[in-house]
């Protein structure tokens, strides 16, 4: 079984999604999406609610259980940083009732912000978390003014879902609930398996399960500035070129060669 999502390899969870289906049982899926249905209508009875949409596994778990439970409104945040290919599977594939918000961060602002070019800290990397998803969720919890917006958070992967509970309310006043909260790696990816639930492209590169569907400034895992334009360029060289014309890394790093090094 899988454990800590910080200390799993990429392989690893290729490995389990490749023998999924021997290690978890159709039918404990399907009891287990029973009752998490069940739960998530209990919760937000009489409540407006809505839930955040990444296009990452646990959001597209969530998304399934959602409509299932007759929850439709959803949002996902992205910036000007992300990967052309995930942006195309996006607008592929996103519920009919996602809103998408722009939080506007772009190749200007890392610039301004170096340090926050592949993180080499887990400090760093939930920066990203924060300005781009949790940026764009308290937006559009404000302006649709919802009671509880649903997240994928689990705490296999060390997610924040509550204290004792899988639900909370921010400083702000925003509730945010989990209801995978207690939803195991492997339950997940049953239940896209046993769905036939489609995946991101992102998943087929190199550490896609450790990096997920962060902009591509925020691949971690690089071990070094030059490591992560490596990563890139054999992703979508065509980002790190653009990236070269402001960059001095990525400059220095085409200019010394690239794939050809």
């Amino acid at each position: 079984m899988l454990g800590r999502k910080q200390s799993i390899a990429n392989s690893d969870w290729i490995k389990a999604l490749e023998t999924i289906k021997e290690t978890v049982p159709e039918k404990d899926i399907n009891a287990l999406t029973k009752r998490t249905v069940a739960e998530i209508k209990a919760f937000t009875k009489g409540q407006k609610a809505a839930y955040a949409w990444s296009g990452g596994k646990d959001s597209i778990v969530l998304g399934a259980l959602c409509k299932q439970a007759k929850i439709e409104d959803c949002m996902i945040g992205i910036c000007d940083l992300e990967y052309p290919a995930f942006l195309k599977w996006i607008n592929e594939n996103k519920p009919d009732k996602c809103e998408i918000i722009n939080t506007g961060i772009n190749l200007d602002w890392l610039v301004k912000h170096p340090n926050m070019l592949f993180p080499q800290t887990n400090a760093l990397a939930a920066r990203w978390f924060d300005i781009v998803q949790h940026k764009a969720q308290r937006q559009y919890y404000k302006a649709h003014q919802i009671d509880v917006m649903l997240l994928g958070r689990r705490r296999a992967d060390g997610n924040h879902v509550g204290r004792g509970n899988n639900y909370y309310t921010d400083a702000k006043g925003y509730t945010f609930y989990s209801p995978l909260a207690d939803w195991r790696h492997e339950d997940i990816l049953a239940f896209i398996i046993y769905k036939g639930l489609p995946l991101p492209p992102i998943y087929d590169w190199k550490n896609g399960y450790l990096c997920g569907t962060h902009p591509w400034p925020a691949r971690q895992y690089t071990q070094s500035i030059e490591n992560g334009w490596q990563e890139i360029y054999d992703i979508d060289r065509s980002i790190v070129e653009g990236a070269a014309e402001k960059i001095e890394s990525a400059r220095l790093f085409l200019e010394g060669g690239g794939e050809n090094k």
